[in-house]
């Protein structure tokens, strides 16, 4: 999805003096190895992934969207061809041998998310990895304190909580992380991760 149909995404490194630094980038191309993309090696951006190594990046289209942050890596010219392939405007844009500037990177190692919100009663939300990148739980969990009040669930804007056990389970792929449920907990039993 994130090549195939939303193709342009805000990617973020730090720039000069410690900021965060973003802009658009096309991603060009993806297998089971990863996510391709482009720049050229006067660029600062060049500069701040090969340095970096590491991006942020998101995505979004028709009320969908999908956030990534993850290791990259320089791999020279190669998938360069089939860049220029699938993506025919580069032609264009770097006609004949003035492509001999670019430079493709790989997304190779990364974690993060899709979320649709097309359907605003029901929102789906799940976990996207990319190689083996360090993961760690994200959300909210209900932890052994939970006396079954259900006051968590009279809060929640999804109803994405079971209430019939104890204790409750938090639908992760449809919770929207607003912590109206942590907030509320007399037991304090919900707790924040990641």
């Amino acid at each position: 999805m994130l090549v195939e149909d939303i193709h342009s995404a805000i990617v973020a490194t730090i720039g000069a003096g410690g900021h965060p630094q973003t802009r658009a980038i096309d991603m060009m191309l993806w297998d089971e190895k990863g996510v391709y993309f482009l720049t050229a090696k006067g660029k600062a951006f060049y500069t701040q992934l090969m340095e970096q190594q590491y991006i942020a990046l998101c995505a979004t289209k028709d009320k969908k969207s999908i956030s990534l942050r993850g290791k990259v890596r320089n791999i020279g010219k190669e998938k360069l061809d089939e860049i220029f392939e699938k993506n025919t405007y580069m032609q264009q844009i770097y006609p004949c041998n003035t492509r001999d500037t670019l430079v493709v990177f790989q997304l190779y190692e990364a974690s993060g998310e899709y979320f649709d919100i097309s359907d605003p009663s029901h929102v789906t939300r799940d976990g996207i990895v990319i190689g083996q990148p360090e993961t760690m739980e994200n959300g909210y969990f209900v932890g052994e304190q939970c006396d079954g009040c259900g006051l968590c669930y009279s809060v929640c804007p999804q109803k994405c909580m079971d209430i019939s056990t104890k204790p409750a389970v938090i639908d992760q792929n449809r919770c929207l992380h607003c912590g109206r449920c942590a907030e509320i907990c007399p037991k304090q039993a919900i707790e924040k991760r990641g």
